[in-house]
């Protein structure tokens, strides 16, 4: 026995048990592949039914009567529909990546993660990130274009670079799933983070292509208590401090903030599930429907994995002619593969003004 395994305390040794658990039960039921390579649509894929849309992060925004998806995925995936209920795969944001993507992050795949969609003074600005899974050497990019029609001759989208950037042994947050948020005095914010210490608020500057703020000066929104010991970049064994997908929306009097918290990625093993909180201020403190402060790990639940799906969440919220929807993604549970599928509710709102899912 070396001296390095002489010196392993107990706490460690079950971490490990428990990763070889983990990884083990991927392999088995072929999960591990969603993690390393994960699935993507048919080039050519459509018009296809809601059910029958791979997705991962759905993001939705509507020019001239269609809606543009953009999802997870090599280059930044879209879709587009006539309804939001038949959907065609139409491109990529990046043919192939931004150019300075793999430098930045030597482990990343090619796929841009949680990208963010809005529109501001004739521009369409998309917010995503850049990341390996697991890690927080990661990098918020920003890319723009003044349509959303391929269709249409202005159509072209012009890489802005890298907006922020976080670094192992440096930062204790997380620079992936990026959402653009306006205050009520028109300040433009960009919400972000996962694991670590959380979720995180700062401010950008008027023209919506940088950050005003400095890390100091970030605005703590939400996380969750770590329950077991785990190393920097052990995402497995992280138990509850598991939280990521920021979306904040505002309704009535206030902003609400939804969250993914549990495991993503993981088929059959998958515990996403969306939680909620809502504050008067885009900076918080946001609380819970019990007045727990999501600081503290508190988050209302607004819908989990069932006997359809295994886990739900990496959602956002829009307002479509007068009513609003809950955008997400759920691990299918009729396929051994467990895809990740679209899926679109009706978000209502309660009396005391909570949201609450129609379906359910």
């Amino acid at each position: 026995m070396n001296a390095a395994r002489r010196h392993t305390s107990p706490a460690a040794l079950m971490m490990k048990a428990i990763l070889a658990i983990c990884l083990l039960a991927f392999a088995a039921t072929g999960m591990a592949d969603m993690i390393t390579n994960p699935p993507v649509p048919t080039a050519g894929a459509g018009p296809l039914p809601i059910s029958q849309v791979i997705a991962h992060d759905p993001v939705i925004a509507r020019q001239n009567g269609i809606y543009y998806l953009f999802t997870t995925g090599p280059g930044c995936t879209i879709w587009t529909s006539p309804d939001m209920k038949m959907w065609t795969l139409s491109g990529r944001v990046y043919p192939d990546r931004p150019s300075w993507a793999s430098k930045s992050v030597p482990k990343f795949n090619g796929h841009l993660w949680g990208p963010d969609i809005s529109f501001y003074n004739g521009t369409y600005y998309l917010y995503f990130a850049v990341s390996a899974f697991g890690a927080n050497l990661s990098c918020i990019g920003l890319a723009t274009n003044t349509t959303l029609d391929p269709k249409d001759p202005a159509y072209h989208w012009v890489d802005h670079g890298i907006l922020l950037q976080s670094f192992p042994g440096k930062d204790d947050w997380n620079a992936i799933d990026p959402q653009l948020i306006v205050d009520d005095n028109g300040q433009p914010y960009l919400a972000f983070g996962s694991f670590w210490s959380g979720l995180k608020l700062a401010r950008l500057a008027p023209d919506r292509m940088s950050i005003d703020d400095t890390p100091q000066d970030y605005t703590s929104l939400a996380s969750r208590k770590r329950i077991l010991p785990a190393g920097i970049n052990s995402p497995l064994v992280k138990g509850d401090r598991a939280i990521e997908g920021t979306f904040i929306y505002k309704h009535g009097g206030y902003y609400y903030l939804f969250a993914s918290i549990g495991y993503c990625c993981r088929g059959p093993l998958s515990t996403y599930r969306m939680i909620y909180g809502r504050s008067k201020s885009v900076k918080g403190p946001y609380l819970d429907a019990a007045g727990a402060p999501l600081l503290q790990g508190g988050g209302t639940l607004l819908l989990k994995g069932d006997n359809h799906w295994y886990g739900v969440g990496g959602n956002s919220v829009y307002n479509f002619d007068g009513t609003d929807y809950l955008v997400f993604h759920g691990y299918d549970a009729s396929m051994k593969a467990a895809l990740p599928k679209l899926r679109i509710e009706v978000l209502n709102w309660n009396k005391d003004g909570w949201p609450v899912v129609a379906a359910h």
